[in-house]
C-alpha cells in the first residue's frame, strides 16, 4: 500500500523524529553532533526552514520546524541527512544507511500545542535519565529558551516571544513551564500523533488540516474495525 503524503502546511509547524537504524547511535562523540548542528543548519538556511526546537539524543533527534513552501521541510532534511551520513561514514570508517527508514513528522497546532511539543522535546534527556535537568543537558534548544545562550540554528517561535514582553521575561516564563508537573497524558498524546503522524491540536485545527489536504488529521483507533453483519450490526454486539 503506497504511502500516504507528508501532512503538510505553509507556516505551520512539524514535529520532526528521526532515528538510527535498529536504534543505533547517530552520534558517536561530540563532534558528530556538532557536525550535524552544521548541515543541519546549512540545509535549512537554503531552503527556508526554521528551527524552533532540538534535541540531539544518542540514536535519535527531535526537531520543531516549520516553513513557508510545502515541502522544503522534506527537502531540507534529506539534504541534512545524506550530507551528515556520508560524513559519518567515512570518519568512523562505515558503510550503508544510518537512518531508520524515512523521518516520522507530526503537525502541529500552534495556538495550543507548539509550547508543549517544545517541552517535550527539551525534557527528552530528563525522561531518558540521562540528566536530572534540561539545562544539564548540552544538546538542545533549551539554553537559548532559558537565555543562557543564543544559537544560530534556532530561531523562536512567535508563541515563546508572546510569553513576555522581552526576551528575559520569556527566559523566565520559560524556566517556570519547564518546571512545571508535566502530564503523562500529555506524552503520550504527543508521542501518538507522532507514531501515526497525524496532526496534534484541538477537533477544529484538525478539521482544517484535513479540509486543506484532503487527508485525515486525528488519531485512527486502536485495533482494527468491528466486523459489519449485512444488515449493518457490528459481528459480536
Amino acid at each position: 500500500m503506497p504511502r500516504q503524503p507528508r501532512l503538510e502546511l505553509p507556516g505551520v509547524p512539524q514535529h520532526v523524529t528521526q532515528r538510527g537504524v535498529n536504534r543505533c547511535a547517530i552520534f558517536l562523540d561530540d563532534e558528530d553532533r556538532h557536525h550535524y548542528r552544521r548541515v543541519l543548519r546549512e540545509a535549512c538556511r537554503r531552503h527556508g526552514v526554521c528551527v524552533h526546537a532540538f534535541v540531539l539524543m544518542d540514536n535519535h533527534v527531535h526537531l520543531l520546524l516549520s516553513a513557508v513552501q510545502r515541502g522544503v521541510i522534506s527537502q531540507a532534511l534529506r539534504r541534512a541527512g545524506q550530507a551528515y551520513v556520508q560524513a559519518f561514514n567515512l570518519r568512523h570508517g562505515r558503510c550503508g544507511t544510518l537512518w531508520q527508514g524515512r523521518f516520522k513528522s507530526s503537525l502541529v497546532d500552534s495556538d495550543a500545542y507548539a509550547l508543549r511539543v517544545i517541552r517535550y522535546i527539551e525534557l527528552n534527556p530528563v525522561r531518558a535519565a540521562m540528566v536530572e535537568r534540561p539545562d544539564h543537558y548540552r544538546w538542545s534548544s533549551v539554553h537559548t529558551h532559558l537565555g543562557t545562550a543564543q544559537d544560530p540554528l534556532l530561531t523562536p517561535h512567535p508563541v515563546y516571544l508572546a510569553l513576555a514582553a522581552d526576551r528575559a521575561g520569556c527566559a523566565a516564563a520559560w524556566h517556570r513551564w519547564l518546571n512545571a508537573p508535566l502530564d503523562p497524558e500529555e506524552v503520550a498524546r504527543i508521542r501518538a500523533y507522532m507514531a501515526q503522524e497525524r496532526a496534534l491540536g484541538e477537533p477544529r485545527f484538525q478539521a482544517m488540516v484535513e479540509k486543506a489536504l484532503g487527508q485525515p488529521a486525528s488519531l485512527r483507533p486502536r485495533g482494527r474495525p468491528p466486523l459489519r453483519r449485512p444488515n449493518g450490526s457490528a459481528a459480536g454486539s
